[in-house]
């Protein structure tokens, strides 16, 4: 598929489900089996628990991260003294999880791999950073279910989507779900001075400043209660709201899209780059969708190519 070679022009990469059994894994997986190892190296780990064999919370069965001979991986001290994987120890970081210290190694061997690495997205960042010293040309991070400030550009330069009947077992309202995520990746880069007014979610809405102001940065999170003050205050002129990236959006899309229609502006300090959106029309109760309309629907939806990597992977 073309963004795998799309994967090869970035230093880092997220791929990030937008609910769990959405394919996160698969994809992950998928893309390992097609990188050139033979002149590139690189490193993979996730922020939750990822590669175990069986779901924990709904009991079925989930693929394993397999990683190949050349490949580095961070984990944690637990899971590392569990590998069934021949490796070479390169580093035990002072960074801590509840399984232990991240323990950063490299596969001599290709073979299946329990990935809990760093717990939060700083030290995430930091973990990447030290993998200077190894010559890792790319890192690829497995994000954790409902996390998606792993896709932020703060930690990674690109993203792959995941989605599927897991997220919701309706064609429309998966497609309008999985739309919106999409748009909010889109949103455009902050041009122009500096916003001279800032506010929180936390923040008093009714000041004279804000009122005053075209132009207003969210510290934090945006949320409906501080996006529904702003689009309250519309009449006063247009405005715009500088945030710093799609990740820190928490506003339901219809109150997203009203504040739009009224002549509102969103936009990001730093803004990611998605390389493409994947299904699984697979739902853990069985339910099946149907994978050639659900790729079609949502396609021409967000105008990007969708993939159904289990099926691809059948066919290739």
């Amino acid at each position: 598929m073309p963004f795998v070679d799309e994967i090869l022009k970035h230093r880092s990469v997220s791929i990030v489900g937008l609910e769990k059994n959405t394919g996160k894994t698969e994809c992950l997986n998928y893309i390992i089996k097609r990188l050139p190892l033979d002149y590139f190296n690189v490193a993979v780990t996730s922020i939750g628990i990822d590669g175990e064999s069986l779901d924990q919370v709904t009991s079925t069965a989930k693929p394993e991260i397999t990683v190949r001979e050349g490949m580095f991986f961070a984990t944690s001290e637990k899971h590392y003294r569990e590998r069934k994987l021949l490796c070479e120890l390169y580093d035990v970081s002072d960074e801590t999880t509840a399984l232990g210290r991240v323990v950063t190694a490299k596969a001599l061997g290709d073979g299946n791999v329990l990935l809990s690495g760093p717990s939060s997205g700083s030290a995430l960042r930091r973990w990447m950073s030290s993998l200077n010293r190894f010559a890792v040309d790319l890192v690829l991070v497995d994000g954790a279910l409902s996390r998606l400030s792993t896709a932020s550009p703060a930690i990674s330069e690109a993203m792959i989507l995941a989605t599927g009947a897991a997220y919701s077992a309706n064609i429309k309202e998966l497609v309008a779900k999985t739309a919106y995520i999409v748009e909010l990746v889109g949103l455009p880069l902050h041009v122009g001075e500096a916003p001279q007014v800032k506010v929180s979610s936390f923040g008093d809405f009714q000041s004279e400043a804000l009122r005053c102001s075209e132009v207003i940065e969210v510290e934090g999170a945006l949320t409906d209660r501080l996006l529904q003050a702003v689009k309250n205050d519309l009449h006063n002129g247009v405005k715009e709201l500088v945030v710093n990236d799609f990740t820190r959006i928490f506003a339901s899309s219809e109150l997203y899209r009203a504040f739009i229609r009224r002549g509102g502006k969103i936009s990001v300090r730093m803004k990611s780059n998605l390389l493409a959106v994947t299904v699984n029309p697979v739902a853990p109760n069985g339910m099946v969708l149907d994978s050639e309309l659900l790729c079609k629907t949502l396609s021409e939806a967000i105008h990007l190519p969708v993939y159904d990597i289990v099926k691809n992977s059948k066919e290739i």
